[in-house]
Formats: C-alpha cells, structure tokens, sequence
C-alpha cells in the first residue's frame, strides 16, 4: 500500500466545503458536543467524570435548546443502556466518560454491538491504573477499547482525534459510522484533548450538512440480520417498526430471537466480525508526512501525536530522515499502514506499551520498533527529536528521565 501524504480522513474534504459559519475558542468537550448536535443527536445519558464532567454539562444545557433529552443515569452502566434502548426507539444517541466508567459500561457495550445498536461513547482517557490522577492525561485504553465485552467474536470501531477542530468533524464521523455498520463507536479523546482551548470553526447552519450526515433510517422490511453476510448501510432496527429483534445477549437467528444453534452461532459472528473487516478501506483514516524518504518513522495517535509531528519536523531540519504516521482510525487496526521496512518510533501516554505491540506485530521485522511510554504529562519536542536520532543512527533509545523503553 502507498500511503498518501498529509490528511487523510472525510473531514479534510469538510472542512473546505462548509466555509460559512463562526470562529470560537473553545474545549474539545465543547466540540463535540457540538459535533453531536450537528449529525443529529438526540438523547444524551451519563453519569459525570473527570475530565467528561463538561460534556455532560454541556448536553444538559444544549439538548433541550434542540427538543433532545438530557438524562442523568445513576451510573455509567446505566446510561450506556439508556443510550441503547434509546437508539432503538428510533433516536441517535451518545454517552461519554473516562477510564474507570469506561470499563463499567462493558456489559452493555456486548448487548449493543450483538443487537446491532448505534451508539457513539466518548472515553476521554487519564492516567491510571485505576483513577489514577484525574487532571492528568493517559492513553490507557487502547487495547480495552478493542475488547470491550466479554466473550469475544466482534471487531469494534475506535477513532481518536488530536486538535479541538478535528474533534468537532470527527465527532460527526463517528455517528455516520455507528449508523452505516449498525454498531457502537468509540472516540478516543484524553484530558489534553478534551479540556484545552483552540480555535474552532462551527459552520453556520447544521442543516446544510446534510449532504454529509448520514440519517437515521427505520428497518421496516428485512430480518434482523441478513444471514452470515457483511453487508452494511443496512436500516437499524426500530423496536415496534416491524423487526422482530428480541433484544438479547445471547446468539441471535436472523429473525432476532435467541438460540443456543451453532449454526446461528456461525452466522451472527460471520457478521460482526466481518461487516467490518470486510470494509477496513471505509474506516482508514491516518495523517502522514515525510514518507517518501524516511529512514524512521515515528507512530502517535491523540493528544501525543502534536509533540511528536512537531519532533519529526524538527529532526528533520537537523538532517534526520524522519516521518510522521498519525492513526486516527485504530481499530480496526490499520496494518497496511505499518508494512514499510522502516525503523519505528512508538510515543504513547502509558508505561506498560499498547500500540507499541500492534506496531510489532504489524511491521516487517519487529526488532525495528522501538517504544517511547510516558506517563501523567507529554511528550516533549526535545526528547522526541533526540529518541529520533538515537534510533536512526544506533537503532536504540537513549536513556531519558521518565521514560519508559522496554516492552517484554
């Protein structure tokens, strides 16, 4: 695969279309919220957590201003349920969190993705283990992200924004996507993302975004799930608009009722698994710069991926052949992106290593990849410029304060 220099992601086209509107400063909570309002949300159901208490505040305050709902569930297990059922009575919903509500919501993330619900959930990511510090950022949930309910067999949708302005568009994506592959998306933001304020631009009027929003659309006519296929773009379903969907954890026919059937097994895993491996190319969205030449090639998503874009620049005025691979899109994972025979630089907000090991698994020769854990703070240009030498010219990290280098 060839990748393509710079942005690549629907929005970039967006962003040039839509030219009429306001210029704010503004928090990433607040763009999404207002990205939610904009593809048409219209229930909310959470429960407050550092750093998503705002956007809750936020939805309390702006749903009603749109005849949406507002709802404050006594916990985040609650609200992700809320957030389905509502969904199923025709609506597009949303939740959000952080780490610690993010694992509560799990079981109820199994019953929307087998039920074939869309829901978007935010996890706005701290540090941890556990709680952690709650004014500090992490990018600790990489791998639960992708495993988020027992039981296995199902692939999951994750994309992570890094900018305020991009958060807003992306927020957009992510509801076009729980429509098209009737399933739950999950964004990826962190405390850096989420409470910083930078410019943003609102087009003036939601209605003219349209022609990129995809609808809300009732199942009048097929069966719950079409066989053992992978189709997608398919109508969800609406509980009392004709479907017979037993809303259920457990394996469904195609008619939607429960069965303890291998054969029923088989074909409903067929079908979450593949409905989006069958179309990873509809999902890939990355940001890529200095490729044609890069001998090392530093790899970052969210919040640590603008220190480590500015490192690649400047390494590269000092004569290293460095470039950038951004992964917005993380899973499912974008192995074709990883399939140079480079040298690997991996920075992310965790000392344990996530993307780290998928970019080993990926890459051509996994003693190629090196690993740059941090936890609680970024990131610097400085330490990022000088891992960048140190494994181009030694292929090794070299020994710096708070930072992690070793993945077993």
């Amino acid at each position: 695969m060839t990748l393509t220099e710079g942005l690549v992601a629907p929005w970039a086209e967006w962003q040039e279309t839509y030219q009429d509107g306001q210029r704010l400063l503004e928090a990433g909570t607040y763009a999404l919220t207002e990205g939610a309002v904009a593809a048409g949300l219209g229930v909310f159901a959470g429960y407050p957590i550092t750093p998503a208490t705002d956007i809750a505040e936020y939805m309390s305050k702006r749903l009603p201003q749109i005849d949406g709902f507002y709802l404050q569930a006594e916990d985040e297990l609650a609200g992700m349920h809320m957030c389905a059922g509502a969904s199923l009575g025709g609506q597009k919903v949303m939740t959000a969190t952080s780490g610690p509500g993010f694992t509560l919501m799990h079981d109820a993330y199994g019953w929307a993705i087998v039920n074939e619900i869309p829901v978007v959930v935010v996890d706005a990511m701290r540090v941890g283990p556990v709680s952690g510090i709650t004014g500090a950022p992490g990018q600790g949930e990489f791998y639960v992200s992708r495993y988020c309910s027992h039981g296995g067999n199902i692939e999951t949708i994750v994309l992570s924004p890094n900018s305020v302005q991009e958060t807003f568009w992306l927020t957009i994506d992510a509801f076009n996507l729980a429509e098209r592959f009737r399933t739950v998306v999950t964004v990826l933001t962190d405390q850096v993302i989420s409470d910083m304020s930078e410019d943003l631009f609102l087009p003036g009027d939601y209605g003219d975004l349209a022609d990129i929003v995809v609808p809300r659309r009732h199942n009048l006519e097929m069966p719950f799930f079409p066989g053992n296929n992978s189709d997608i773009d398919l109508a969800p379903n609406v509980i009392g608009e004709g479907t017979g969907v037993c809303v259920s954890p457990y394996t469904h026919t195609e008619e939607g009722y429960d069965i303890e059937d291998m054969e029923a097994q088989w074909a409903q895993t067929f079908r979450l698994i593949n409905k989006i491996r069958h179309h990873k190319e509809e999902i890939l969205r990355y940001e890529a710069i200095g490729l044609e030449d890069a001998e090392v090639v530093a790899v970052a998503y969210g919040a640590t991926s603008r220190t480590v874009k500015t490192a690649v620049e400047e390494a590269r005025r000092q004569g290293v052949k460095a470039g950038f691979l951004r992964l917005i899109s993380l899973w499912p994972f974008p192995d074709e992106l990883l399939e140079m025979d480079l040298l690997y630089l991996v920075c992310e907000l965790n000392y344990d290593g996530q993307l780290v090991r998928e970019v080993m698994r990926a890459a051509p020769d996994k003693k190629k990849v090196h690993f740059m854990g941090k936890s609680g703070e970024m990131h610097t240009v400085a330490e990022v410029c000088e891992a960048l030498q140190s494994v181009n010219k030694d292929q090794k990290m070299p020994e710096q304060p708070f930072i992690w280098t070793e993945v077993r």
